[in-house]
């Protein structure tokens, strides 16, 4: 799919005004906790967590942490109460929801419909769609980021869930090797893009690559860890955090032998556009308009 023809279905099925807005966070946010000077309790008022609550109008609406995708989910949501504590924050309840019943359960879609923000935590993302996908949970979320002036973040695995086209497992070492990785579907909050975290640190480079040629039409994101990106109206982008995003177009590709090899077959692409973008630079999902911040301008 082109250009021009991204740009019609992107239309199509974007043309209502979408009042929330997403924050995908590719992973380890500063949460304050840490006894190192990197991890300072003074730290997180200028990072992501603190965007969060400011992008809600209000340090004292009300935020439900859902940590379904953790193992941990009871230390995971402490971990968020204590940091929305620090920001002021004093409306903030865990939804631990481990079961679709849970997902559907009277008192925590009541609590759900009342939040401002929601935060999914990270861990395994397929848990979230197991857990959410499908439920009565997954019909507010996709009503209210439509229709409220609602906060949905989510970091990790709680940002790569976020997609309707979901990388769901595979390391990076064996992707590109067609079958390398595994898809699934998401909860379809965005569904333009394909979204993977601890992009930098973990060498995920090949995982998106691949992902993208299994799904031309679509653009891949790679988020780094304690880095995010903003996205209102489900167009705009805008990268927020301390380190880099890099997008990957592939809707030039002049080449992409994905839908004829093997599993197993090492796969090429040519022509894939990628892109590099850090604090405060954009990026227009409808149109791949990037628009850089001045090296002399301030953060915001």
């Amino acid at each position: 799919m082109g250009i021009s023809t991204f740009a019609v279905h992107f239309k199509s099925t974007e043309s209502m005004t979408i009042k929330g807005i997403l924050i995908p966070i590719g992973g380890n946010e500063d949460k304050g906790l840490g006894k190192d000077e990197n991890h300072t309790l003074d730290f997180i008022h200028e990072g992501i967590l603190s965007r969060v609550v400011r992008e809600s109008g209000s340090a004292n609406t009300s935020i439900v942490v859902i940590p379904t995708a953790s193992k941990i989910p009871v230390q995971v949501g402490e971990n968020y109460m204590q940091a929305f504590d620090t920001l002021g924050c004093s409306r903030v309840e865990v939804l631990d929801i481990r079961k679709k019943s849970e997902a559907n359960h009277p008192e925590n879609l009541r609590k759900l419909e009342e939040a401002g923000i929601i935060m999914f935590s990270g861990g395994d993302q397929s848990r979230i769609t197991k857990v959410i996908g499908g439920s009565k949970m997954k019909e507010i979320l996709i009503r209210k980021y439509h229709e409220e002036a609602v906060v949905i973040a989510g970091t990790s695995a709680g940002a790569m869930a976020m997609s309707e086209e979901m990388i769901a497992g595979g390391k990076s070492t064996e992707a590109m090797y067609k079958g390398g990785i595994r898809m699934g579907k998401g909860l379809g909050l965005i569904p333009g893009l394909i979204i993977d975290s601890h992009f930098i640190q973990r060498g995920r480079f090949n995982r998106i690559a691949e992902a993208t040629a299994l799904h031309p039409h679509l653009l891949g994101v790679g988020l780094a860890e304690d880095t995010g990106i903003l996205i209102r109206n489900g167009n705009d982008c805008q990268v927020i955090g301390s380190g880099m995003v890099i997008f990957f177009d592939p809707s030039h590709l002049t080449h992409n032998n994905a839908a004829v090899l093997p599993e197993g077959t090492p796969m090429s692409m040519a022509n894939l556009t990628v892109h590099i973008l850090a604090n405060s630079d954009h990026f227009r999902i409808s149109d791949r308009k990037i628009t850089v911040l001045p090296v002399d301008a301030p953060f915001e």
